[in-house]
């Protein structure tokens, strides 16, 4: 739609991190992104075909002919100003989720990732997890033949950092940007993470907004929130968000929480040093450059 190239953003993860139900509120928007001149097309158009290209290249900078026929194939003929790819597996599966003592050690892959498109700009969109929640979820995908043992390899909890594999990214990309965001103000974020993945700016119309707050919520939850919304508008995004942390506290879904499953050794405090290291290392990461965190 315009003589510059084509910008390119992936989002990566992390696993058990809401990534599909994001880019379903996203597919919900197709047509309203299409006419602002972007492009979220199904996952099935572009998962296959760049694993393969992953896999062929290993890294190595694709030629023109195969980027061309690389977005020939996701395209379908669109010409679009952005294009936006998600899998939570472009790095890795949830079973290599954890090794060499650090979180996805392959997040080298980034750089493959971006190879694929070496004439587009390409940026990165990743959300982090606090680990008391993250390991086990990520245990329970892994599946029974994995397992906690299996998966963690003889790290200790207490050794990961989401700042590793965010260093790392930003080491493998040198020209992109990585934009970060926490599994837990996921409820309250979710228009922003529509928009800022899409690259839309207010005006546009979005639906979904409330697309994870739904499931979140009890049955009678979200309509008394809807009505009450549209009783009291709020003046800004803030109020909104803090009307909508109060709904979902009252009105919380118990069987929308995954049970988790219990792991070998921890404890109450372990659960505690999880989490103290989890805020500290999000104050490392919000001191990295390129690296921009949104939050509630």
């Amino acid at each position: 739609m315009t003589d510059q190239p084509m910008r390119i953003s992936f989002h990566i993860g992390a696993h058990m991190t809401e990534g599909e139900r994001l880019i379903k509120s996203l597919l919900r928007n197709r047509d309203a992104l299409d006419h602002a001149g972007v492009c979220v097309p199904g996952p099935s158009r572009y998962r296959p075909v760049l694993r393969d290209v992953l896999n062929t290249l290993g890294g190595m900078p694709a030629d023109p002919d195969t980027q061309d026929a690389v977005l020939e194939t996701i395209l379908e003929g669109a010409d679009p100003d952005h294009l936006v790819l998600s899998n939570s597996s472009f790095i890795s599966v949830p079973a290599m989720a954890v090794g060499e003592d650090q979180l996805y050690p392959r997040m080298y892959k980034a750089g493959w990732l971006r190879n694929i498109f070496p004439d587009h700009p390409v940026d990165f969109h990743l959300c982090v997890r606090d680990m008391t929640t993250f390991l086990p979820a990520v245990v329970s995908a892994a599946g029974d033949d994995v397992g906690y043992d299996r998966l963690m390899g003889g790290t200790d909890p207490r050794q990961l950092r989401w700042s590793v594999p965010v260093r790392q990214l930003l080491e493998a990309c040198p020209d992109a940007t990585l934009t970060l965001w926490c599994y837990e103000d996921m409820p309250l974020l979710w228009e922003e993470l529509m928009r800022t993945m899409a690259g839309v700016g207010p005006d546009l119309h979005l639906t979904g907004r409330f697309d994870l707050t739904r499931h979140l919520m009890c049955d009678e939850g979200m309509p008394r929130l809807r009505a009450y919304l549209a009783a009291h508008p709020p003046k800004s995004r803030t109020i909104e968000r803090q009307i909508t942390a109060a709904f979902l506290d009252k009105f919380a879904d118990p069987d929308a929480i995954l049970a988790q499953p219990d792991l070998p050794g921890w404890d109450q405090d372990l659960l505690d040093d999880l989490t103290t290291i989890y805020e500290a290392d999000l104050g490392d990461i919000a001191r990295m450059d390129r690296v921009r965190i949104l939050s509630r």
